[in-house]
């Protein structure tokens, strides 16, 4: 009989131990993917693993490393330092080769990072990095250009609810118990997506009452439980990413009161000003766009502000954008554009430009016919003239649409007088 407070957490008894035991991240880890076959040659690289909290960057770490057969170290960028980086760098050089897992990078500063190039350079380390920032942002560029960066991607509802049927069959403890799961939306909602964050708060419903012969997982039992372990917020606990969650979509839904306060709520953290200013600038984009072209404008602007300031005077210029921003007129238009031109590139591929808008510097591309029959716009009325720019086979596909208010209505009329017969704006 197994006792629950003897045990690890049932995230990490569950912790995967092969590629194939890995759910989701098929992209990385199917039997054409450029990391599988990195992985059976043994020719590993060093990589940072980019993605939000609980999809799998650890264990997949810890997966590359078993299957590469080689010492694993592992450091944390919240505790560790230089002094800590070289000493792993000396026993690797003493023991030939090792691999180096940092969880969090992107809290390193630039001299730790700078720390790891030599190593990294020289093959002493692979290094695999993890983090949920951007690393084009939170990686200098010479450790970031000996790296491949790999993105894993949000688990889907199905992948997690088959991760909590996994847990009920192959865990030992869980098996000995009665286990009825009856809804998964609270569980699903409460975890934001993040697998760790599922597996723990399950077990915690199901350690609620041991003493019960048969256990019926509702939302209502799981909000219930849940309320009795609400924390206050970590920067560096779960917590941080629904607080953060929060103050986006309060953002998003123009509610200058909610967005103030989970503000403040990071602030009184002590989150990482830049952080909040960089979430900030994704927002003014995403959900703003063209709705208020200056929103993106006060957002960057409140990046550099509080990037020369710090805190505590950053608190007025992120109080005075996020202000702003909430009171602005929303539109995803754009965000929406782009995602949907993205998702025809990967179904059709890389098409072939028009030989129409081909550039033709040379004499033989001229006789090909590359640029014949362009017609250039400033040559005709209100610099615009009817002809094809998409490839062929995507003819009048409309991405954009305008969103519903005054400033892309403007957009809509003018797209109107050119396009009207085209793609019906």
């Amino acid at each position: 009989m197994f006792e629950p407070q003897t045990l690890p957490p049932l995230a990490e008894r569950m912790r995967p131990q092969t590629l194939d035991d890995l759910l989701g991240q098929t992209h990385l880890t199917g039997d054409k993917s450029v990391l599988r076959k990195a992985i059976s040659t043994g020719s590993v690289p060093s990589m940072i693993l980019w993605g939000p909290p609980g999809v799998g960057k650890t264990t997949l770490a810890s997966i590359v490393s078993r299957q590469a057969n080689l010492p694993f170290y592992t450091l944390s960028a919240i505790s560790a330092g230089v002094k800590e980086v070289r000493e792993i760098i000396d026993k690797a050089r003493s023991g030939g080769k090792a691999i180096l897992f940092i969880d969090e990078i992107h809290r390193f500063n630039k001299s730790q990072q700078d720390a790891l190039l030599g190593a990294v350079e020289k093959g002493v380390i692979t290094l695999i990095g993890a983090t949920t920032e951007n690393p084009s942002f939170e990686v200098n560029s010479a450790l970031l250009s000996r790296s491949q960066v790999y993105t894993l991607k949000p688990l889907q509802e199905s992948e997690l609810i088959q991760l909590l049927h996994r847990a009920m069959k192959e865990d030992e403890y869980l098996r000995e118990k009665n286990i009825i799961l009856k809804d998964t939306a609270a569980l699903l909602s409460l975890s934001g997506g993040d697998a760790r964050k599922l597996l723990n708060l399950f077990e915690l419903v199901v350690n609620a009452n041991p003493s019960d012969k048969e256990i019926i997982i509702t939302d209502e039992r799981v909000m219930e439980i849940a309320q009795r372990k609400v924390v206050l917020y970590d920067k560096s606990g779960e917590q941080h990413y629904d607080v953060i969650s929060a103050f986006i979509k309060s953002i998003r839904g123009s509610d200058p009161n909610a967005a103030v306060y989970w503000l403040a709520r990071m602030i009184e953290g002590g989150e990482d000003v830049k952080f909040i200013a960089r979430r900030l600038l994704i927002l003014a984009s995403e959900d703003i766009g063209n709705a208020n072209p200056n929103a993106l404008l006060m957002a960057t602007n409140c990046f550099q502000a509080v990037s020369m300031i710090g805190y505590p005077e950053s608190d007025i210029i992120l109080s005075q954008t996020v202000v702003y921003l909430a009171s602005s007129p929303k539109s995803n238009a754009s965000y929406m554009a782009i995602r949907q031109a993205q998702a025809l590139v990967q179904e059709k591929g890389s098409l072939p430009v028009p030989i129409h808008l081909r550039n033709a510097p040379t004499r033989l591309m001229k006789q090909q016919g590359y640029g014949k029959n362009y017609k250039y716009a400033h040559d005709y009325e209100n610099n615009f003239v009817n002809q094809e720019y998409l490839p062929e086979g995507l003819e009048n596909t409309k991405l954009y649409e305008p969103g519903n208010n005054a400033r892309e209505h403007e957009l809509r009329k003018t797209l109107r007088n050119f396009w009207q017969e085209k793609y019906g704006y």
